[in-house]
C-alpha cells in the first residue's frame, strides 16, 4: 500500500471568504473523528488534487499538521466545482489504526477474455467495488481479477473468486457476480428472435390442439 502524506496547516479563513484562498491556489480542508476537535485545515491545491487521486476512499492518508501529532485519515468527502471540474473541499476523516474499519476497495480485471477475443463478445463489470472491513493499515488499495478464465459466454467472475488475506474480511454476499462476457449484440438479438418463433409456433401448435378439441 503506497504511504500517503499530506502537509497541511492551520486555515482562519472560513464561510465565503473561502474562495480567496481557492483564488491563490490552495483548497480548503476539514478534518473530524473521534477523540479530537474538528479542525478547519487548508493546503495547496495541487497536493490536494494528487492525494485525492491516489487515496480514492479506501487507502489512509497521514495528515501532517504542524505542531501536533500526525494523523491517519481517509477520505471522506469530495466537493467539485459544479463547472470547472475542480476539487474545491475535501473532508477527512480520522480513524484509530487499531480498530476495524470498513471501505469500499475497487476491483481490477485485468488481462483480455478469449470470449471477447476470439468470440467477439463484450466484458461487463456491474460490481466495481465491494466493501471490506480491515484495520486501516491493512485496507487493499485494489482487487484483481484475471480476464483469461472469461473462456465462453457461460463463465463468469463472482465475489467468491476474490482472494484476500486473513486479516481481510468482504462484506458483499460471495455470490456477487463481478464480471461476465455477453454476445455481440446482433448475436444475442438473433437469439431473442429465435427464441420469439419457438414461442410462437408452441403457442400456434397450442390453439391447433384447442381447435381440434373443440370439433371433438
Amino acid at each position: 500500500m503506497p504511504n500517503l502524506v499530506l502537509t497541511v496547516e492551520y486555515r482562519d479563513v472560513t464561510g465565503k471568504k473561502v474562495s480567496t484562498l481557492r483564488n491563490e491556489g490552495i483548497t480548503p480542508l476539514h478534518m473530524y473523528g473521534p477523540s479530537m476537535d474538528p479542525r478547519n485545515i487548508q493546503c495547496d491545491s495541487v497536493s490536494v488534487d494528487r492525494i485525492v487521486s491516489e487515496a480514492g476512499t479506501n487507502i489512509p492518508v497521514t495528515i501532517n499538521l504542524d505542531g501536533e501529532n500526525d494523523e491517519v485519515c481517509f477520505v471522506r468527502e469530495v466537493q467539485y466545482h459544479p463547472v470547472k471540474d475542480l476539487i474545491i473541499h475535501v473532508d477527512f476523516m480520522k480513524v484509530d489504526i487499531n480498530k476495524d474499519v470498513e471501505a469500499q476497495v475497487p476491483v481490477t480485471i485485468e488481462g483480455t477474455s478469449p470470449a471477447v477475443r476470439n468470440l467477439g463478445g463484450t466484458l461487463l463489470q456491474p460490481l466495481p467495488t465491494v466493501t471490506v472491513r480491515a484495520l486501516p493499515m491493512e485496507i487493499p488499495a485494489r482487487l484483481t481479477l484475471q480476464a483469461d478464465v472469461l473462456v465462453d459466454y457461460d463463465t463468469n467472475l463472482y465475489v467468491r473468486d476474490l482472494v484476500v488475506g486473513d486479516s481481510v474480511v468482504i462484506i458483499n454476499n460471495e455470490s456477487e457476480l463481478i464480471a461476465s462476457v455477453v454476445p455481440p449484440r446482433i448475436e444475442r438479438e438473433d437469439v431473442i428472435a429465435d427464441e420469439e418463433l419457438e414461442a410462437d409456433g408452441e403457442l400456434g401448435t397450442d390453439e391447433q390442439e384447442g381447435e381440434v378439441d373443440n370439433e371433438e
